[in-house]
C-alpha cells in the first residue's frame, strides 16, 4: 500500500469512542517473559556479523538486498512477529488504522477511491490499481485460476497502472472484486501478496536490525502505508533515515531509543505527504507500547486510532 491516510472524521465522529474487544490466538509472548528477539539477536549474531563485514554494512545495504550469512541470521533467530499469535496481532493492529476493525479478514472485499491519487485502494492491505500490486496480484492468481471474474479486466488494469484512472474498470470492477473476494483461493493469493511484498521484508529486515516484535511490527506498517520506496517518505528511504540518526540494536544501541527516532521520522514522513494527516496509528499505538516499554508486543494490548479504542486481552 503507498496511500496516505486522511482523517476519518465522516466514519468516526470526534467525541465518540467505541471500545473494541477480539480475542487474540494465544502465542507463547502473551504472558510472562517470552522470548527477547533483540537480546537473541545481539547475543547469537551480533559479534559474528561485526566481525564478518561490520553492522553498519548489514544495515545500509540495498532496499531488497538479500545474501545466505544474512538467510543464516534470521533463519537462527526466534520468529518474532512471524510467529502465528504475533502475525495474526499484527494484522489486527494494521486493520485498526486501515479499516477501524480487527475482523481484518473482513477486507478481502473491500475497495474504493479514496481520493488519493493511486486509482482504486482494495484488499487486505490496501492493494492499488495505480501502483503496480493490484495488478501483479490479478495476473498472479489469474495464472494459476483462469477465467476468474478478475480476468477480464487486466487489459485495463495495464492501461492504468501508475495513474489514478478508472478507465475500462468502471462501472463493473468493484462489483467484480468483491464477488472474488468470496473465493477461498482468491483470499489466499491477498494473503500471499500481503507477505511477499510487504510483511516478510520488513520483518526480515527488523530481525537483522536487532529488533524484537514492536519493531518489527513498525517496519511492517511503516511498509504498508508509505510503500517499499527509497525516498523520503518510502519506507526504505525512511530506514535509512533513521539510521543515520540513531544506532540500530545491531549496531550497538538501545532498541528504545532507535524505535523513538524512526517512529518521529516515520510521523514527518507522514506529515510530509499531507500537513494534516491524521497520525495516530504512530502516536497512540505504536508509540503508547513503546513508551509501555512493551518491546515484544505481549499482550493485553489497548491503543487508540483516529479516536477509536481497540483492545486485545
Amino acid at each position: 500500500m503507498k496511500r496516505v491516510r486522511l482523517l476519518l472524521l465522516a466514519a468516526v465522529p470526534a467525541l465518540v469512542t467505541a471500545s473494541v474487544y477480539l480475542f487474540a490466538p494465544e502465542d507463547s509472548g502473551a504472558e510472562g517473559a517470552g522470548p527477547d528477539l533483540s537480546s537473541a539477536y545481539r547475543s547469537q549474531t551480533a559479534e559474528d556479523a561485526r566481525s564478518a563485514q561490520g553492522a553498519k554494512t548489514w544495515a545500509e545495504r540495498p532496499a531488497g538486498a538479500r545474501s545466505a550469512e544474512d538467510d543464516q541470521v534470521v533463519t537462527a533467530l526466534p520468529p518474532g512477529l512471524a510467529a502465528p499469535g504475533k502475525k495474526e496481532l499484527a494484522q489486527q493492529l494494521v486493520a485498526s488504522a486501515e479499516n477501524s476493525t480487527l475482523d481484518w479478514r473482513s477486507a478481502y472485499a473491500y475497495i474504493e477511491d479514496i481520493g488519493d491519487g493511486q486509482g482504486y485502494t482494495a484488499g487486505i492491505i490496501g492493494f492499488c490499481t495505480g501502483t503496480s500490486d493490484l495488478l501483479t496480484l490479478v495476473e498472479d492468481y489469474t495464472k494459476a485460476h483462469p477465467g476468474n471474474g478478475l480476468a477480464r479486466y487486466l487489459p485495463a488494469l495495464r492501461a492504468v497502472d501508475g495513474t489514478d484512472s478508472h478507465e475500462g474498470l468502471d462501472p463493473g470492477f468493484p462489483a467484480a472484486w468483491k464477488a472474488e473476494a468470496e473465493v477461498p483461493a482468491f483470499q489466499k493469493a491477498q494473503d500471499s501478496a500481503r507477505d511477499r511484498v510487504y510483511f516478510d521484508p520488513a520483518v526480515r529486515l527488523a530481525k537483522l536490525d536487532g529488533l524484537g516484535a514492536l519493531g518489527q511490527f513498525a517496519y511492517y506498517d511503516a511498509m504498508v502505508f508509505h510503500g517499499p520506496g527509497t525516498d523520503a517518505t518510502g519506507f526504505y528511504g525512511i530506514r535509512e533515515r533513521a539510521l543515520r540518526e540513531a544506532d540500530s540494536p545491531t549496531e550497538g544501541g538501545s532498541e528504545k531509543d532507535y524505535l523513538d527516532t524512526f517512529l518521529d521520522i516515520r510521523a514527518d514522513a507522514m506529515r510530509t505527504r499531507d500537513p494534516d494527516i491524521d497520525t495516530t496509528r504512530v502516536d497512540t499505538a505504536q508509540r503508547r507500547f513503546l513508551d509501555e516499554g512493551n518491546l515484544e508486543l505481549r499482550t493485553p494490548l489497548t491503543w487508540q486510532v483516529y479516536g477509536e479504542t481497540f483492545e486485545v486481552p
